[in-house]
């Protein structure tokens, strides 16, 4: 296993592309070639070397090597573009884009992410340990397709509209949500531990979307099918009892939406629209 580092030699003042920060596009490249190529900072290109230490080796196999980036790099944006093996580590905050179009590999944050983490990936994993923005594996705006695969974990909360136009693959949130989570999702599973802030699946076609914690309100564009003593989320069963929900009906959506009858009391006036309960 080879490990790459670059270290931040000061604080980013000045926003950069990171796109080219990725296992997929450094490896095989000798530190003197890294040192060497460009990125964005602001308005202007610099080399690697004016922005970072760098030391380790990247030779070998792509699934072999590990880029660990060191330092605060929130205003670095579209981190791992378009990575498709590897592993990229980041010991700090991320910014915007984490992620962008990977089809593969690991990344892992061990801080806080920003917006767009994971937008439009077909594959592979992303952890974080903080919290993530708004958009979490959305598609871009005036775009329909959002994360088509993969997987996506976040220990904190996310913002507004994970999963937005997702096809496939898996949001797993073990804080809260933000508002319209699942929002034209197309299929796929998003599961929020804590509570969400409400509109949860509006205009969704199809896929999962499970919360555990508190929702104030269900759209009434959605019908209520029965209560559910448990749900699966991947291969892990998740103990309820849940009502599930369908829709959106507005577009003519077979969604499902599994959210805790226990975090819930104030649903529970939808259990005259079933014909049974269990």
């Amino acid at each position: 296993m080879n490990e790459l580092t670059l270290t931040l030699k000061k604080e980013l003042k000045i926003p950069i592309d990171g796109s080219i920060i990725s296992p997929t596009s450094l490896n095989g490249k000798t530190i003197e070639e890294i040192k060497n190529l460009e990125l964005w900072r602001g308005n202007r290109k610099v080399k690697m070397d004016k922005v970072f230490h760098v030391k380790g080796k990247s030779e070998g196999e792509e699934d072999n090597l590990t880029v660990r980036l060191v330092g605060d790099f929130s205003k670095a944006r579209g981190l791992g573009f378009k990575m498709k093996g590897g592993t990229l580590v980041i010991d700090g905050n991320a910014g915007l884009r984490l992620g962008e179009k990977m089809s593969g590999g690991l990344i892992k944050v061990n801080g806080n992410a920003g917006s767009w983490l994971g937008s439009e990936m077909s594959g592979g994993t992303i952890e974080v340990e903080g919290n993530a923005g708004d958009f979490v594996g959305a598609g871009y705006r005036g775009g329909r397709k959002g994360m088509k695969g993969g997987k996506i974990m976040i220990k904190g909360s996310c913002g507004a509209e994970a999963g937005a136009w997702m096809i496939n693959g898996v949001i797993k949130v073990y804080g809260n949500s933000g508002i319209f989570p699942g929002i034209h999702m197309k299929g796929g599973t998003i599961f929020v531990k804590g509570g969400c802030e409400g509109r949860a699946g509006a205009e969704m076609k199809d896929g999962k979307i499970v919360i555990l914690g508190y929702l104030p309100s269900i759209l009434p564009s959605f019908d209520i099918e029965e209560v559910k003593a448990s749900v699966k989320v991947e291969e892990e069963k998740i103990s309820g009892p849940f009502y599930l929900f369908t829709g959106d009906i507005n577009e003519e959506g077979v969604g499902k939406l599994y959210v805790s009858i226990n975090s819930n009391p104030q649903l529970k006036f939808w259990e005259k629209f079933l014909e049974s309960v269990i």
